[in-house]
């Protein structure tokens, strides 16, 4: 079904009603081709029925219980801050043992699992809510497991490994009326929101253009897959961590637990890891809707499995609710690789912003306006820069004039500690609250993704070939293969999200 749409001032969803708000991006469409887009979505005359909320009603003192599946890496600060937050920690589960055990001294009244199927069938009784923190490849089945059972989820970026998963974790949120939050933590500062406001308010003018770069991958990636078997280390359940992907051997130091994210079947390269933080206030900004087009403009050299050390991906998005089209280039690739020199903007877009700081930050996002450009240097948005008008250089988005009369209309957080603690602490209050928006619920957070991993299908299907896009369906018009990579055929024994 097609997402609602998202109403960036308000932190709302805008239910479906008699008069239909229509999704980003749809702005343009004809009565006509509304109307068809309507009926093959199920949206018309929808009404605004609530549905049941399946969990317990829970006040404002009760204590929130929540089982954490996926303790290692990112998980364990997850864990953590649901702790920090005041979240009973009532089950843990990792597929490696030792990480389990390391996290049960930390929780030792929390019950062990090494498979977070069994944890889900035998505590969900007992459980408000759920962080997963797994590699890419299980955060979809283990999230829409858990919302089905009614349980409020808290899951990393990027939320899902396919657009069909993207999709359906929207529904269910919407359709068991869920608090949701996705684990890109700049949603939470200030100075993303700040950005959202500034660029809404059109002091930069029509965007038309749009560049992002990423300093990733810092893992493998552009390699093939290596020979042989290893001994499956003592504790590690392997048959587990594979998870849905198709089964292969154990090999030391090549997937568990962190080389994973440049592999197919596990990852999505640097485009999935971290376009979800840095594309984050752009999407919103912008309003930026499906594409119509995305290409795999350029890459280093192709493998089977694995995505390439360095890419370029233009997407093209149409008029969308008042706004002019625009082009986005997604760049990635690591400066500190000898082995390949990482695609990057041109030098004329960029060449203020080398003023300014003496070279081209690794990682970046630029914002190219009929009336200034906007930069922001860092990978969560939480900073930022304006040029505007005939200005030759950057000046800080603080203290710029044109900003300075520009309302505040975005929601802030205003919770303790960092951005990643008080987006749980966010998270948390609207598990309390439904009104009470988490900022990156999976309604915008799907929608996002869902954009993001159409980059890595271009990539699949071959550099220099035009995707034609058909986002509410789901499907590209004119490239067939391109289906394969919209939804995954799972391993014998794991259910599709």
């Amino acid at each position: 079904m097609e997402p609602a749409y998202y109403d960036e001032q308000q932190s709302e969803i805008m239910k479906p009603t008699l008069i239909i708000q229509y999704p980003s991006g749809l702005g343009a469409l004809s009565r006509g081709t509304r109307r068809q887009f309507l009926r093959r979505s199920g949206l018309a005359l929808a009404g605004t029925a609530a549905f049941p909320y399946l969990g317990r009603v829970l006040g404002a003192n009760d204590i929130i219980n929540v089982a954490c599946i996926g303790v290692g890496g990112k998980g364990d600060s997850d864990s953590d801050h649901v702790a920090q937050c005041g979240g009973n920690i009532v089950a843990i589960c990792d597929v490696d043992d030792g990480t389990l055990q390391r996290k049960a001294k930390q929780f030792p009244q929390a019950k062990k699992y090494q498979d977070f199927r069994k944890l889900l069938e035998e505590v969900h009784g007992s459980i408000d809510a759920v962080t997963v923190s797994t590699p890419d490849h299980c955060h979809a089945i283990a999230a829409a497991m858990a919302m089905r059972l009614g349980k409020h989820v808290y899951c990393q970026k990027p939320l899902t490994q396919t657009v069909f998963e993207a999709r359906e974790l929207r529904r269910l949120a919407k359709e068991k009326n869920l608090a949701t939050q996705m684990g890109n933590q700049g949603s939470a500062g200030s100075g993303l929101r700040r950005a959202v406001e500034v660029v809404q308010a059109g002091v930069i003018g029509q965007v038309h253009e749009l560049h992002v770069w990423s300093n990733r991958p810092i893992w493998p990636q552009g390699i093939d897959r290596p020979e042989g078997e290893d001994p499956v280390p003592a504790g590690l359940d392997w048959d587990q961590w594979i998870g849905p992907a198709p089964m292969r051997p154990y090999k030391k130091g090549v997937y568990h637990p962190f080389a994973w994210r440049g592999w197919m079947d596990f990852g999505t390269g640097a485009l999935g890891d971290m376009a979800c933080h840095t594309v984050n206030m752009p999407f919103r900004a912008l309003r930026l809707g499906y594409p119509n087009v995305v290409e795999c403009e350029e890459t280093s050299e192709l493998h089977a499995e694995t995505y390439p050390k360095t890419s370029r991906i233009r997407y093209e998005f149409p008029e969308r609710e008042g706004l002019v089209p625009l082009k986005f280039w997604w760049y990635d690739g690591n400066p500190g690789d000898n082995s390949v020199k990482p695609l990057r903007p041109n030098a004329e877009v960029t060449k203020e912003i080398v003023e300014m700081d003496g070279h081209l930050p690794g990682s970046g996002c630029l914002l190219v306006g009929e009336k200034g450009k906007l930069f922001s240097p860092d990978d969560y948005g939480s900073s930022f820069y304006l040029m505007v008008g005939d200005e030759k250089e950057y000046k800080s988005g603080k203290n710029h004039e044109a900003a300075k009369a520009v309302a505040q209309t975005v929601p802030r957080n205003e919770g303790q500690g960092g951005d990643d603690e008080r987006q749980k602490q966010e998270w948390f209050r609207m598990i309390r609250d439904r009104s009470a928006r988490a900022y990156s619920n999976f309604d915008i957070a799907a929608y996002l993704t869902e954009i993001i991993l159409l980059g890595c299908i271009g990539m699949r299907v071959g550099v220099g070939r035009r995707m034609d896009w058909d986002g509410p369906r789901m499907k590209s018009t004119n490239i067939a293969e391109a289906a394969h990579f919209v939804r995954r055929r799972n391993r014998k024994g794991w259910k599709e999200a």
